[in-house]
């Protein structure tokens, strides 16, 4: 296996790579290109690389709290096209991003539903039936969100095939490790590194949740289909505020106050990642050398290879 391109200088700073696990696989975004490596069921490596649209690189990722939402909107779409590939690689059969794009959609209207507007209907209802504050009863609400993101994750992650995708979220979060290092990218350098890493898809949630504690504390006492549409027109900002907090925690990685602000992050991590397969490491270094390739020269349309 190949070593990480030199990043150059030592004071040079690295790019923030990301990207996440998908089904036998795993995506990593670039800044201008993404790629996603799957383990074929013969065994063989099948990466797709693709370039990232022109938007990306515009102003609006340079504009604070803007760029959050287009974060959000990038790991949606890019999950989608990646998990598209992987369930076509699994099957051996070609799958539209229709039935993909209903599932995710499904999923986040599950989501909000859980996680925002039944938490808010549950406290509400203890706030009128024991006559609560507004503040004890948003702080409850809040609370009971929290409760619930930790328990899914969790729960889920007994799940066979989720422990699998949790076992690939760990070898990307490893390899971009290592890269950062500037270590060999090869499985048993690779796998010295930790599973966690603040730019996780799952400490921005965990920040969005506890970010809900804080900002609809401050809320007055409303009706209930007030409460519950405030709920949702605040998402987004509740993203943008999470999105920037992760960026500040993330530069000040290097002092005691950005470790102990990135510990809750991390250690959430523990119940979303487990520790791959030397074979799941080895898919992750191919997405992401792939991606640094494309970096290099960017691809002018989708390309796949067997490895």
């Amino acid at each position: 296996m190949s070593r990480a391109p030199a990043p150059g200088p030592a004071t040079e700073r690295l790019p923030s790579y990301g990207g996440q696990a998908v089904i036998e696989g795993v995506m990593m975004r670039g800044l201008r290109v993404c790629a996603t490596a799957v383990r074929a069921p013969d065994g063989n490596i099948v990466v797709r690389t693709a370039p990232l649209s022109s938007l990306y690189r515009g102003r609006v990722p340079r504009i604070p709290f803007l760029r959050g939402l287009l974060a959000l909107a990038d790991a949606l779409v890019l999950g989608m096209q990646s998990l598209s590939f992987s369930a076509g690689i699994q099957s051996g059969e070609v799958v539209g991003r229709g039935p993909i794009a209903l599932s995710m959609i499904s999923a986040l209207v599950v989501g909000l539903v859980v996680f925002f507007l039944l938490p808010a209907a549950a406290a509400h209802l203890v706030e009128s039936a024991f006559g609560w504050s507004s503040f004890a009863s948003n702080t409850l609400e809040g609370l009971i969100r929290l409760a619930l993101l930790i328990g899914y994750v969790g729960a889920i992650g007994w799940m066979p095939e989720i422990r699998r995708v949790y076992a690939y979220h760990g070898a990307e979060h490893m390899t971009i490790h290592a890269f950062e290092a500037q270590a060999t990218l090869d499985p048993g350098s690779v796998a010295a590194f930790p599973r966690e890493h603040p730019r996780c898809g799952t400490a921005f949630l965990l920040t969005v949740v506890v970010l809900s504690i804080v900002v609809f504390s401050l809320f007055g006492p409303m009706p209930l289909a007030t409460r519950l549409l405030s709920r949702l027109l605040f998402v987004p900002v509740l993203a943008s505020l999470a999105y920037e907090y992760i960026r500040l925690t993330g530069r000040w990685s290097g002092s005691w106050l950005g470790r102990l602000l990135a510990a809750p992050n991390l250690a959430i991590q523990r119940l979303t990642t487990r520790k791959p397969e030397p074979a799941m490491i080895e898919v992750a270094i191919a997405a992401f050398e792939a991606m640094r390739q494309g970096e290099a020269s960017p691809a002018q349309r989708p390309v796949s290879a067997d490895t």
